[in-house]
């Protein structure tokens, strides 16, 4: 079956909308570049660009060591990481994969479904 075409860099701009603590919404390939979307305007990074690639690429590799479960627990639907200073979700969209990042009191209960339901809207 192929693959669903979809629109990065308007569900960027959607996931930007959810809540106004995200600061980051992007999209990485599956080699770990980013392929759409971004820092939100106005806000200053935790990290520097080269950790970004370097958060990119890891991600990218997790998701593929993930997708070995896929079989006998199901494809994963979301990843969160609760971090001191962030929080992080990545969703599959395809072969790539939607990467939100917020402030760490973020209602991460409420954002994860509402990144699903832009995707699949």
């Amino acid at each position: 079956m192929p693959s669903k075409i979809y629109d990065y860099t308007k569900i960027c701009e959607s996931v930007f909308t959810i809540d106004p603590k995200i600061r980051f919404a992007g999209v990485i390939n599956e080699r770990g570049r980013l392929v759409a979307g971004g820092m939100k305007e106005n806000v200053e990074p935790l990290e520097s660009e080269k950790d970004d690639e370097m958060i990119f690429m890891e991600l990218a590799l997790r998701v593929k060591m993930r997708k070995e479960f896929d079989k006998q627990l199901g494809p994963v639907n979301f990843a969160m990481a609760s971090r001191e200073r962030a929080l992080a979700i990545s969703v599959i969209i395809n072969d790539d994969i939607l990467y939100v990042v917020s402030e760490p009191d973020t209602d991460y209960g409420l954002i994860p479904k509402k990144i699903i339901e832009i995707i699949h809207s």
